[in-house]
């Protein structure tokens, strides 16, 4: 459905329609030099997106992907209309989940028109601060397209942050004295950073052509804008490379530390049935029953053999413990 239509007219916004019917959304309306018209449309239906197509000309193959809320991040033209496919990201701290959603942006000369699917980014907000900001509005389409974008890598930074804290705890856990599981998290959160790359690293390329002005529409001011969001989105890429990295690391580092505690535990099995084996081995030899034995008819031959056997136990947990086997 439509949720926003305004035209913008010298950096002040004029209201079409009204908040609750935005019927003009179906209309172009027509706009003087430098002024166009933003329609913010959320999870519309296909005769919805098929109306919004037709009214601002549309080409059917950006339309197609903008009904599908499944594509990856890219920058594409048709004839004189941009066609952008953004991800938008944020995340379920409790469940170490990366969430996303999607934004398709089609601008024209004097039209912006945004596609949202799912919760992600609300872009009232992004439209709101704008709106106070008419100096950057007077630089038209390329103005809403600089502030959706820029939004948009801001929440990427902000879910490097928290994930860069959970692979904080992961490393904490893998390097402490306690015996821990940690191979399940550091999965998981390999996976959720592989669905950040997956939105991260594709937007890098239109950020850059954006920043250089590869478009007409981009004015030198309006390139250092694009300038920032893209240096803000290199911090966010080389950010995630590095936290991939770091569980990797922590993943082999915590196979290391399950190899020696698995040997630890074989040398203190391996100490504690010596232990026993040597009583043993004492007892075996004394109970052969044979008549020509030392000691055989001592009085004094059982509790030697006691002592025998208690004596040769002690050496043994000394030595071990002293080995470091024990």
């Amino acid at each position: 459905m439509i949720v926003d239509n305004a035209l913008y007219h010298q950096g002040k916004r004029v209201q079409l329609g009204t908040d609750d019917d935005q019927s003009l959304g179906s209309a172009r309306v027509p706009c003087d030099p430098g002024d166009f018209q933003w329609i913010g449309i959320h999870d519309p239906s296909p005769d919805e997106l098929d109306l919004i197509a037709r009214t601002f000309d549309l080409h059917p193959l950006a339309v197609e992907d903008a009904g599908d809320s499944h594509q990856r991040p890219k920058l594409e033209r048709y004839d004189d209309t941009l066609f952008l496919v953004l991800k938008t990201l944020w995340y379920v701290d409790e469940e170490d989940a990366v969430e996303t959603g999607e934004i398709n942006m089609f601008i024209g000369k004097d039209f912006v028109v945004t596609v949202r699917h799912g919760q992600g980014i609300d872009l009232a907000g992004s439209r709101r601060d704008l709106e106070h900001r008419a100096k950057v509005l007077e630089h038209g389409p390329m103005a809403v397209l600089y502030a959706i974008c820029d939004r948009v890598v801001d929440e990427y930074e902000k879910v490097g942050d928290l994930l860069e804290e959970d692979v904080d705890e992961v490393e904490e856990s893998v390097f402490s004295e306690a015996r821990t599981n940690d191979s399940n998290r550091i999965y998981v959160l390999k996976r959720e950073i592989a669905e950040v790359r997956r939105a991260v690293m594709p937007l890098r390329e239109p950020m850059r052509k954006f920043a250089m002005g590869a478009d007409e529409r981009i004015t030198p001011e309006t390139a250092t804008y694009f300038r920032d969001v893209a240096d803000h989105l290199q911090r966010v890429s080389e950010v995630i490379d590095n936290l991939d990295v770091l569980l990797s690391t922590a993943f082999d580092a915590h196979l290391a530390r399950i190899s020696v505690q698995q040997n630890d535990d074989m040398r203190k099995i391996s100490a504690g049935a010596a232990l026993v084996v040597v009583p043993t081995l004492i007892a075996g030899v004394y109970g052969m029953n044979f008549d020509h034995m030392p000691e055989l008819h001592w009085t004094y031959g059982y509790p030697f053999a006691l002592l025998l056997m208690v004596g040769a136990s002690a050496f043994l947990l000394w030595f071990f413990k002293k080995s470091g086997w024990l």
